[in-house]
């Protein structure tokens, strides 16, 4: 007997903006062969579970995802895919509900899952797959590592979003110590400047802005001929789309050279917004993690940004607890935290990766020193942004707006300032002119200037 193919299909995304790219492409996928997306997970016939892996607080939680969206919808299938997909799959298969776990590298092929064709299957990453008809549940993951193109996925409606994330580049050849995400999405992989023009060139009918990303987005380039860099895709998009703004996720600090800070400096249509990983402060951590700079390095570029953008934001990742860490070398990451102009940070705390070199390392930080650690980064944090928001009242900026409702509407500044402009109600998608009136601890309000 025929087994019925889904009707509609529910999308839970967890992770990276790459992560969130898939997701969409994913969701764009399923909707060309005719099934209908709903927000609604009771509503669907087959739910999508799109994981990430980078801590055990991950894992933990797509696996709470899968257990919910069963308990709350029996009947529908579940397909789980992503970066926890791709490192665990017979873990995710042997829960309950789930019919499917396709890996990183097999993304493009869901929509392939739903028809009653041969696929490829393997019992993990690091076996040989094999051809067979899908199994209860199929396992679908071939060794990422062998991928050396980048299959690009179609971007979609971005799941909710007002800001599309167009996925440039995947993978990464560098060697973190602490990460697992090279194994689980290989070398580093492009997608050519003309493909990247064309999606672009779709969405700018629709969205006022576009947010380009990657696993190793300043590493774009390096794979195809001439070896472009990432300036060179700023400039073709500048020159040859009409989207009102671009933005740039995370960049690895050396990365941002001279050139690239520059063009964002000088281009009204890129985002005064800069985003440098910076992961410990202390040069011995550092060389420990196997980051590829110094804390010298770092500050190189981070005091460039600023002479260049004053009023540009400027975010980093920072990791607390790492195997050894002593509270002398958090100190140092304290200390340089608080002299940079950072306006935000992601502080996170470090977790055992199997597999990984830091997962060997000696000094393992007590669960109760990390939260610490944890918490007195992100007080220093919150008070750098309060001063950072502060500084702008009174000034004029340009925004897009995300949503509306009872209160007003929300909306986002170039330098990535989520602003309340109380009273409005505008629709999403649109790029206004704000003022910026009041700041609060938590809330920064304004004006609608149009």
């Amino acid at each position: 007997m025929k087994e019925q193919v889904p009707r509609t299909f529910y999308v839970k995304n967890f992770g990276c903006r790459a992560a969130q790219a898939d997701g969409a492409g994913i969701a764009a996928a399923l909707a060309a062969r005719g099934l209908s997306r709903t927000e609604d997970c009771h509503a669907a016939d087959m739910v999508v579970v799109n994981t990430c892996t980078v801590t055990s607080e991950a894992d933990r939680d797509a696996r709470k995802a899968i257990r919910r969206a069963h308990r709350e919808n029996a009947q529908a299938d579940i397909l789980v895919t992503g970066c926890y997909a791709q490192r665990r799959p017979a873990d995710l298969a042997g829960l309950d509900g789930v019919k499917w776990v396709v890996g990183n590298a097999d993304k493009h092929r869901v929509p392939d899952l739903l028809a009653p064709e041969l696929v490829q299957i393997a019992a993990g990453p690091s076996e040989v797959p094999y051809h067979g008809c899908i199994a209860d549940p199929g396992v679908l993951v071939s060794e990422i590592s062998h991928q050396r193109e980048l299959v690009q996925l179609p971007v979609g409606d971005p799941l909710g979003r007002s800001r599309p994330n167009v996925k440039v580049q995947d993978g990464c050849g560098n060697r973190c110590s602490f990460c697992i995400i090279p194994s689980v999405r290989g070398r580093s992989r492009s997608a050519s400047c003309g493909a990247v023009v064309r999606e672009v060139r779709r969405l700018q009918r629709e969205y006022p802005e576009v947010v380009l990303t990657g696993i190793n987005l300043g590493r774009w380039g390096r794979d195809l001929d001439g070896r472009p860099r990432l300036a060179d895709l700023l400039r073709a998009l500048l020159a040859q789309t009409d989207v009102g703004r671009i933005r740039i996720s995370s960049v690895e600090p050396m990365d941002w050279t001279s050139d690239l800070l520059q063009l964002v400096a000088s281009s009204p249509r890129i985002a005064e917004h800069i985003h440098v990983p910076l992961q410990s402060g202390s040069d011995a951590v550092l060389k420990r993690m196997r980051r590829r700079y110094r804390v010298r390095h770092y500050e190189t570029r981070i005091r460039l940004a600023r002479e260049l953008m004053p009023d540009a934001a400027i975010g980093a990742d920072v990791m607390v607890g790492f195997p050894g860490e002593s509270e002398a070398e958090f100190e140092e990451t304290h200390a340089f935290v608080a002299r940079m102009p950072f306006t935000y940070l992601h502080v996170f705390s470090y977790s055992v990766r199997d597999g990984t070199e830091a997962a060997a390392l000696p000094g393992r930080v007590t669960k109760a020193v990390k939260k610490r650690r944890n918490r007195v980064l992100r007080r220093l944090a919150a008070e750098k942004n309060l001063r950072f928001r502060r500084s702008l009242v009174g000034r004029r900026t340009s925004a897009v707006t995300l949503s509306s409702g009872t209160g007003g509407t929300r909306a986002l500044s170039d330098n990535y300032i989520q602003v309340e402009i109380p009273g409005e109600h505008l629709e999403p998608r649109r790029e206004i002119a704000v003022r910026i009136d009041r700041v609060e601890a938590s809330r920064t309000l304004g004006s609608c200037l149009e």
